[in-house]
């Protein structure tokens, strides 16, 4: 029998918590946890309590960053899964192959054109691999689009129309962690948007070559904020009294993981988890729209909403022998923390918790319904099969789910060549940005 593989993480906020929960449980018979890396002792602690508390999982090793190189040896670590903050990423991705492990990446592969030519430099100099985890392509939904596409039912794609809808719960958290700093996320154009523009590039098997792009900060940060006439003095919420009557407002303290994670691991590294979303220093966009040309010649008009009301999105492809409309809706509605006046709610109110419609439109004849695959769990089922995709040995998969730093690379690109765009007015090419 193969003796499981021996993994690390690196960045232990509570997006990591998906793969340790995997391998200290339904997967550990494939792989073995054996170290965690942050810059917090405090969240490394508490994920050794939480697990052994909740899975009888014994403690493992913890690190410095510092001491990542440390840990790659005593450990003899064959694997690393970085969930840092994204600025961070090609640094012990790097790091990793250049150590002669494999590494698996949280998406965006990294942030700007500069590190993404680091990585790629690094892949082809060492020969190792690395997966980025891209789990909306296992949500069985969107395969059944690709697998429809693929098919021809509506022929040759020549046009995509796809808008994302963020909530006014999940966008907004965007606004108050550090993905608020451009310098840190990239920006939703690159640490959101690579879940989409990956998205579109793996249904039509092609790849962007000419991108442009108008974004702007429209709706949150504090300029926005008093133009509506709204005044929100605080700097965080957690412990203002202020704060309470605000729709937005995140106590960390109500929340068990949450404050153990970041209100109790503040004085550690000074993070602050519950920032004012209608406050200053927030340098990134939240309307944006970009125009895409494909190698296929397929054009992508995208919009990213990070303010709507509910949450979910439409995609349209527009083919030679007819359309396909997709309609995802993962959140009806938000509900307002401050009371609402009655006389101004509509009655008729949704109450689906997840609604998905598939129709197709044949140039010449009537439009009929396809039943959706059933999507359940995390990301529209995607997280548990993804899962079983890195850690367990598969089939083959005719579908080409599993993504690979070329993949990654070219998901960030849209979105790295629309913040050139945004900056500067003009289009972008992405063969300007990085050499493969």
């Amino acid at each position: 029998m193969t003796a499981p593989i021996r993994y690390a993480i690196v960045g232990a906020g509570s997006r990591s918590m998906m793969y340790s929960q995997a391998l200290l449980d339904q997967f550990s018979d494939q792989g073995e946890l054996v170290a965690y890396c942050d810059v917090n002792p405090a969240r490394m602690a508490f994920m050794n309590r939480y697990y052994q508390e909740s899975l009888g999982a014994k403690p493992v090793a913890t690190y410095p960053p510092q001491g990542f190189q440390q840990m790659l040896e005593e450990q003899r670590v064959q694997v690393v899964i970085v969930c840092s903050v994204d600025r961070t990423h090609h640094r012990y991705i790097i790091q990793t192959l250049e150590a002669g492990r494999d590494a698996i990446t949280e998406k965006p592969m990294t942030i700007d054109a500069e590190k993404c030519q680091a990585i790629l430099d690094t892949i082809a100099r060492t020969g190792r691999k690395l997966r980025v985890t891209f789990n909306y392509r296992y949500s069985p939904r969107n395969s059944q689009v690709k697998e429809l596409l693929a098919s021809g039912v509506i022929g040759e794609v020549i046009s995509v129309h796809f808008e994302w809808l963020l909530d006014t719960s999940h966008g907004a958290d965007y606004f108050r962690r550090w993905h608020r700093d451009k310098r840190n996320s990239g920006g939703l154009m690159v640490h959101k948007a690579t879940h989409h523009f990956d998205l579109v590039n793996w249904w039509l098997g092609s790849r962007p070559e000419l991108v442009f792009g108008l974004g702007a900060l429209r709706y949150y940060g504090r300029e926005n904020a008093e133009a509506r006439g709204v005044v929100t003095p605080y700097f965080r919420y957690t412990g203002s009294e202020a704060a309470k009557s605000d729709p937005f407002a995140l106590d960390l303290a109500d929340d068990e993981t949450l404050r153990a994670l970041y209100l109790e691991a503040e004085p550690h590294d000074g993070y602050q988890r519950d920032q004012n979303v209608l406050g200053d220093g927030i340098s990134i966009e939240d309307d944006m729209a970009v125009l895409v040309r494909y190698a296929s010649k397929t054009t992508l008009t995208y919009h990213l909403t990070a303010y709507s009301p509910w949450e979910g999105y439409r995609v349209a492809f527009n083919g030679n022998q007819g359309r396909l409309e997709y309609l995802v809706v993962e959140n009806p509605f938000v509900e307002r923390a401050v009371p609402v006046d009655p006389r101004l709610v509509q009655h008729a109110v949704i109450d689906s918790v997840d609604r998905t419609e598939i129709v197709i439109y044949p140039l010449f004849g009537k439009p009929r319904r396809v039943e959706p695959a059933k999507s359940s769990g995390g990301h529209g089922g995607g997280d548990e099969r993804l899962l079983r995709d890195l850690l367990v040995a598969v089939e083959r998969d005719p579908l080409g789910r599993a993504a690979n730093h070329v993949d990654g690379a070219f998901s960030i690109l849209t979105g790295i060549a629309a913040n050139q765009s945004f900056a500067t007015g003009l289009p972008v090419r992405i063969a300007d940005l990085v050499r493969f």
